[in-house]
């Protein structure tokens, strides 16, 4: 099947213009919690969810630095889109990695960039123990779980998943795999009422006794040990979701300048100039993180996650402290739902819940240090 390439001369600029038609849109949907499924189709129209897929298969070809810009803009406008829009992408970017290092992924690849496929994580939750159970039949296996917090999955296509599977020898083994959303067996919990980030569509999804084709297994890992394969995921991964983040927050500084405008000064110019400071420290960090994913030419190594992981911890501190700091800049106005820096100061306390939380992340980074320290 021919693909077709839509080329455009700048993508950021494409995003910002797409950017005010979603804050136009937001506040509705962040107050009726449903999902941004406008915003998804004028993303589909112009083709973003391939946009990093390589030329040569259909995609547009961006760089990841492009795509994690791509976020940042669309999170000045919406965090909701942008968050479950980063889902779809740091999975892309790790099927990138790999096409681009082992040549494998060639033709799921295509297929997304085809069909504009949207893809669903369930790796918020399944880490290296996983969940759920997977039942050997003939042919495959059957899958039963509940993932929770899968962003975009109410418009999710093909969900990336793990489970577990008790082999005969007694060992626990985690099988890594993908399942079609449409797929007999498969359900969505209307459950997603949340503090913030309330249109993302992040519905638990329940999977009965799927069958997964024993070809769709792509890994099979021992239970609880950390693979390599998660060098690649967590180096894609993190910079392009806190991309959102830092999206948010720079609109939360944008807005206390823009109030201080009308104001008496008073402190508020300490007040400005210490906000900028949490800022820059929050913009920089994410253009450190983001830059050890070297547009996707990295090698994939333990102390690169951990580094990773690590500055995840950091841009989302300093994104919340940014937005806080900007509410008390604003001062009680910024209490009401009717203004912008509300719904911003309620969306970015998600960026804490993303793999890892805080002290596991201290751990494990911890743990990587102290094993490859040389004297």
């Amino acid at each position: 099947m021919e693909t077709t390439t839509i080329k455009t001369e700048n993508w950021t600029h494409l995003a910002k213009q797409l950017g005010e038609l979603f804050a136009q849109r937001a506040n509705e949907k962040d107050r009726t919690a449903s999902f941004v499924y406008e915003n998804y189709e004028d993303l589909k129209a112009h083709r973003f969810f391939s946009a990093l897929i390589p030329e040569e298969l259909g995609g547009g070809g961006i760089t990841y630095t492009e795509m994690c810009e791509i976020i940042r803009i669309i999170g000045n406008n919406c965090g909701s889109t942008a968050l479950a829009f980063s889902m779809h992408q740091h999975l892309v970017a790790a099927a990138v990695w790999k096409y681009k290092h082992k040549n494998e992924g060639a033709e799921t690849l295509t297929k997304i960039a085809e069909q504009q496929l949207v893809l669903v994580s369930t790796g918020a939750k399944d880490w290296l123990d996983s969940n759920g159970t997977l039942k050997k039949v003939n042919g495959g296996y059957l899958f039963s779980a509940k993932k929770h917090f899968a962003s975009q999955s109410i418009i999710g296509d093909v969900a990336v998943t793990s489970s577990v599977f008790s082999d005969i020898d007694g060992g626990e083994y985690v099988l890594h795999f993908s399942i079609p959303l449409k797929q007999q067996g498969v359900s969505l919990l209307d459950d997603w009422y949340t503090l913030g980030m309330r249109a993302t569509g992040s519905q638990t999804i329940i999977f009965e006794e799927v069958f997964v084709p024993e070809e769709s297994i792509a890994l099979k890992r021992e239970r609880n040990e950390f693979h390599p394969i998660w060098n690649v995921v967590l180096t894609v991964a993190m910079p392009l979701i806190m991309s959102a983040y830092v999206g948010i927050a720079e609109k939360a500084e944008h807005l206390a300048i823009a109030a201080t405008q009308k104001r008496s000064l008073g402190h508020l110019p300490y007040s400005i100039g210490k906000l900028h400071n949490t800022f820059l420290a929050c913009k920089a960090q994410w253009v450190a993180m983001r830059s050890m994913a070297n547009n996707l030419n990295f090698k994939p190594l333990g102390l690169t996650s951990a580094d990773v992981l690590a500055y995840k911890t950091n841009v989302s501190d300093l994104a919340r402290e940014t937005v806080s700091s900007a509410m008390e800049i604003i001062g009680g106005q910024g209490f009401y739902q009717r203004h912008l820096l509300e719904r911003l100061f309620r969306d970015v306390q998600a960026s804490q819940f993303h793999p890892l939380p805080k002290w596991s992340q201290y751990e494990f980074t911890s743990r990587h240090l102290l094993e490859n320290h040389k004297s």
